[in-house]
């Protein structure tokens, strides 16, 4: 479970971003999840909750996913597909040489203060 990690990184990359704007409580941090990130949304709100806990910061906080769907792109007939649903094929004209257009990210979106 690398998820734990992550959120490691997450908490270090809000406190960074609170520090530098004097906020002392957030209330949500949101994130873009790509559906092929290899992130397991469930665990990442699980080890969110463990993790930001022993922070005074992010004590009570919650975590929102967004989920990205992934989405590939077909070179040979230039059409875009459910890359979950069809893999590396392209259903349109049945190529193979096709790529990753968007649903590997994993960033932070926007960051809630406690008014």
């Amino acid at each position: 479970m690398h998820e734990l990690g992550i959120v490691f990184y997450i908490i270090r990359d809000v406190k960074a971003a609170a520090s530098e704007n004097g906020v002392d409580r957030i209330d949500t941090v949101v994130m873009d999840i790509g559906e092929v990130s290899t992130i397991v949304p469930e665990y990442l709100t699980d080890c969110w909750r463990w993790a930001a806990d022993r922070e005074k910061l992010l004590r009570g906080s919650e975590l929102r996913i967004n989920t990205i769907p992934a989405v590939s792109w077909c070179d040979d007939c230039k059409c875009e597909f459910g890359t979950v649903q069809y893999g590396k094929t392209c259903p349109h004209c049945g190529g193979g040489n096709t790529w990753l257009l968007r649903g590997n990210e994993v960033e932070i979106k926007q960051i809630e203060i406690k008014e």
